[in-house]
């Protein structure tokens, strides 16, 4: 029996396996941070027989209510990922599985592999109206990509699109990837529309070198890049730096930044009400986006989400808000659940990354049909 984490986005520590029914396993932190929670790791070990799992030390990580409620996820060949169900007591997540197979993945959420985003980004550019850009480079030496999907004209609105500033959240590129689609497929007329009226701006991953290190929340160097947005740099947070700096030179009419919340199992959406500028036409603008996706997908709900800042108390720092106040346009972060979506549960798959991949293809008919308000 053995246990590896020896590779891309692997993150895990053996604190005990003498046998099958005593494997016991904590997570490391983030570099230079306390953020815990994101785990991958592989275990190699005889097939058809019972494997008691404890993920221990859970109480200090970084969201302990994430646990309640929540399954492994796990694969054989590294494309299907279905669930294993868990029970946490409030310190350990325990778990038993008996392998059909002699090696088996398990990880926090579906994996989102850097050569994945590398496709995703080359089979984009390939489109007549996407070009991709490398804005700098992260702290890892990592590059920190653009797609410019439609040609500026003056009568465009412009379009961002930003996901991964936690690198653990891996919905969220799995979301862009339904997203970029939907927007480049020729036959789709939502995708051609949103053209004719919008440049796009999209960065699939905000955070590739958290991502290549198996973190949860943070950089190479242990930063929150979604706290930086006030005043990045390019010794600590060159990810939110350059994005920043291609915001602040092409404008921003909308802003959508993807992430995925640990503890809320629903798909929702954090507006800007708490900014210094906060008025009526943009409480318009977020609830008739709201409204849009209320009407296209029952994925989408908007009664359980985060309490809303009150007026003027909104925190800049974060990449939303920092946004709308900057731009005073439409800004949402969008959040998707690790667990499931309790109003439609699925109990094989959870949330899982298809779910992911439908989501942002319906986010993107919504943002179509605002896109002439903005």
């Amino acid at each position: 029996m053995k246990i590896f984490s020896n590779f891309e986005s692997g993150n895990i520590r053996v604190e005990k396996a003498q046998s099958p029914e005593d494997i016991q396993l904590s997570i490391p932190a983030d570099h230079q941070s306390e953020f815990y929670q994101w785990f991958h790791f592989r275990l190699e070990t005889t097939a058809h027989q019972s494997h008691q799992i404890k993920l221990v030390n859970l109480a200090k990580s970084a969201y302990p209510e994430g646990w309640k409620d929540y399954d492994v996820v796990a694969s054989y060949d590294r494309e299907e990922w279905f669930r294993i169900p868990a029970e946490f007591d409030g310190d350990t997540l325990s778990f038993r599985v008996i392998p059909e197979y002699g090696s088996i993945y398990f990880a926090y959420f579906a994996p989102y592999s850097y050569d994945r985003h590398q496709d995703l980004l080359h089979q984009a550019q390939m489109h007549s109206a996407c070009e991709l850009t490398t804005l700098g480079h992260t702290l890892d030496g990592n590059d920190i990509s653009l797609l410019t999907i439609g040609e500026p004209a003056e009568h465009k609105k412009r379009i961002w699109i930003t996901a991964r500033q936690h690198p653990g959240e891996t919905m969220a590129e799995w979301f862009v990837e339904g997203l970029l689609q939907r927007l480049l497929d020729e036959t789709d007329t939502v995708g051609k529309a949103l053209l004719d009226q919008a440049v796009f701006y999209v960065v699939p991953n905000m955070n590739p070198d958290g991502s290549i290190r198996g973190h949860l929340r943070t950089n190479a160097v242990g930063v929150n890049l979604n706290r930086e947005w006030q005043s990045p740099s390019v010794e600590k947070s060159p990810e939110v730096y350059y994005v920043r700096e291609q915001m602040l030179k092409h404008g921003v009419d909308m802003f959508l930044d993807i992430h995925g919340d640990e503890a809320i199992p629903y798909n929702f959406v954090a507006g800007s009400e708490g900014i210094p500028s906060y008025d009526q036409a943009l409480a318009d603008k977020e609830n008739a986006f709201k409204q849009a996706l209320l009407t296209i997908t029952p994925e989408f709900q908007d009664d359980i989400g985060y309490e809303k800042d009150k007026p003027g108390q909104a925190n800049l720092t974060v990449g939303s808000n920092w946004v709308a106040e900057q731009f005073k346009c439409l800004s949402y972060t969008v959040e998707m659940p690790f667990k499931d979506h309790n109003q439609h549960p699925d109990e094989f798959y959870g949330w899982s990354p298809e779910r992911s991949v439908a989501f942002g293809q319906d986010v993107l008919a919504a943002v179509n049909s605002v896109v002439s308000k903005l």
